[in-house]
C-alpha cells in the first residue's frame, strides 16, 4: 500500500521541484535592459564678472638719504677748549647747540679794541662838528666874504663820519669773530664724524665734522615705464608709505615731494623724491628710519574706471574661459592693462554678469558642456551605460 502511495506522490514532487527551478532560473536570467544614467560632465566653479573702479598702487624701492648733509668748518682759528658731549660719531644734536668752543681771549680783546676805536672816532666826529658850527657862525658874521668848504670844515666832518662807520664795521667783525668761537649746529643733526679733539689748534676754514640733518630724510625712487603711465597729473604732496620688512621692520608715512625732472640715461626711468619728516623719531616717537636703509615705497596712482579684477591663474595668453547660457565653455580674449600682486586688471573683453570659470577642466575645449558645482544633476547631461 505504501509503495503505491510513493509511486503516486514522488512524480508530483519532482514535477513541482522542476517548475520551481525553472522559475528561479528565469528570475536570475532577467536583467534590466539599461543601466542607470550618470552625469559625466566636468564640474566647474564660476564667479560673476562685475566692473569696479580701482586706484592703481605704485610700488618702488630706494635708499634713505639725508636731506641736508654738511661738512662743518670753523670760521676762526684757535685752540679747541670744549665740545658738546653729543658731539661724537652717532650723537644727536639739536639746532643751535654749541658743538665746540675755540679759545676766546684774543677775540674778546679784539672786541674791546674795536669798541675803543669806535669811541675815539665818535669823539673826533663830535669835535669836528663843533668846529664846523663855529666856522658857520663866523661865516654869518661876515656874509660878504667868500667862505670855502674847507673853511666851513665840511671835509673834516665827512672824514670823521667815515671814521665812525669804519670803527663800527670793525667792531661788528670783532663781535662776529667772537661769536664764531662757538661752533653751533645748523640744524637737528646726526654726527657722522668728528675730526677735531680737545686742545687741538684749528685754522680758519678747517673741516671739523660731518653732520646729517635729521629733520627730514629723502628717498629717490625709480618709476618703471609700465608704472609711469599710471602716475597722477600732480604728484606733489601725495601720501606715501615707507616700509621695511624683517625682524626690525617698520612702517612710516611720508609724502611725494617732487619729480627730479629728468629721465635716467641708463635705466630710462623717471625718478621721484619721497620725503620723510623726523626720520629718527626724535619728536614724533615713531620708528626710526636710519640713513642707508633700503625701503619699499608705495603710493596711489591714477584711478581706473570700470575695469575687471581677475586672479592671474585665470588668464592664459590673454584668454579666459566663460560659461555661456547653455553651460558650455567659451574662450574669450581680454586686454590686461595692469598687474598688481596676484591680480590682473582687465579693461576690455568682459561684460557685467558674465560667468567666469574659475576651475577650468584639464583639457578645456570650446563648446564643452560642463556642470556648475552645486547645480541639480538631473539637468540634461551626457550619459553612458555602466
Amino acid at each position: 500500500m505504501q509503495t503505491k502511495i510513493l509511486k503516486i506522490i514522488l512524480p508530483l514532487v519532482m514535477l513541482a521541484a522542476g517548475g520551481m527551478g525553472t522559475v528561479a532560473i528565469n528570475a536570475l536570467a532577467t536583467e534590466p535592459d539599461e543601466k542607470a544614467l550618470v552625469d559625466t560632465r566636468p564640474v566647474v566653479e564660476v564667479e560673476t564678472a562685475f566692473a569696479l573702479d580701482h586706484q592703481v598702487v605704485i610700488n618702488s624701492y630706494g635708499e634713505v638719504k639725508p636731506f641736508e648733509s654738511t661738512q662743518l668748518s670753523v670760521q676762526v682759528s684757535g685752540e679747541v677748549t670744549a665740545w658738546h658731549p653729543n658731539f661724537v660719531s652717532g650723537g644727536i644734536v639739536a639746532r643751535g647747540d654749541v658743538l665746540m668752543e675755540i679759545e676766546k681771549d684774543n677775540y674778546e680783546a679784539a672786541v674791546l679794541q674795536a669798541e675803543a676805536d669806535l669811541s675815539r672816532a665818535q669823539a673826533t666826529l663830535i669835535e669836528e662838528q663843533a668846529q664846523a658850527d663855529v666856522a658857520a657862525d663866523e661865516a654869518k658874521r661876515f656874509p660878504n666874504r667868500k667862505h670855502t668848504d674847507l673853511f666851513l670844515r665840511k671835509p673834516q666832518v665827512l672824514s670823521a663820519q667815515a671814521g665812525v662807520k669804519s670803527a663800527r664795521a670793525a667792531l661788528k667783525r670783532a663781535q662776529r669773530d667772537l661769536a664764531n668761537c662757538e661752533v653751533r649746529a645748523p640744524y637737528d643733526a646726526l654726527v657722522i664724524s668728528r675730526d677735531v679733539g680737545l686742545g687741538q689748534f684749528v685754522s680758519t676754514g678747517s673741516p671739523v665734522a660731518t653732520l646729517n640733518g635729521v629733520e627730514y630724510a629723502e628717498v629717490v625712487i625709480p618709476i618703471a615705464g609700465f608704472d609711469s603711465a599710471f602716475l597722477p597729473e600732480r604728484i606733489t604732496g601725495l601720501t606715501a608709505t615707507i616700509k621695511q620688512t624683517g625682524l626690525n621692520g617698520f612702517t612710516r608715512q611720508a609724502v611725494v615731494h617732487r619729480d627730479l625732472g629728468v629721465v635716467d640715461r641708463d635705466t630710462r626711468m623717471v625718478n621721484l623724491v619721497v620725503r620723510i619728516q623726523d626720520p629718527y623719531g626724535l619728536k614724533t616717537r615713531q620708528p626710526q628710519v636710519k640713513f642707508g636703509s633700503y625701503v619699499q615705497v608705495t603710493f596711489g596712482g591714477k584711478t581706473l574706471s570700470r575695469i575687471y579684477r581677475l586672479q592671474q591663474d585665470l588668464v592664459n595668453d590673454q584668454t579666459i574661459w566663460l560659461l555661456n547660457a547653455d553651460n558650455q565653455l567659451e574662450p574669450r580674449k581680454v586686454t590686461v592693462i595692469r598687474e598688481e600682486g596676484t591680480y590682473f586688471y582687465v579693461s576690455t573683453g568682459l561684460s557685467d554678469n558674465e560667468k567666469i570659470v574659475t576651475t577650468v577642466p584639464e583639457y578645456p575645449q570650446k563648446g564643452m558642456t560642463v556642470k556648475v558645482a552645486g547645480e541639480d544633476s538631473t539637468q540634461s547631461a551626457t550619459t553612458e551605460k555602466l
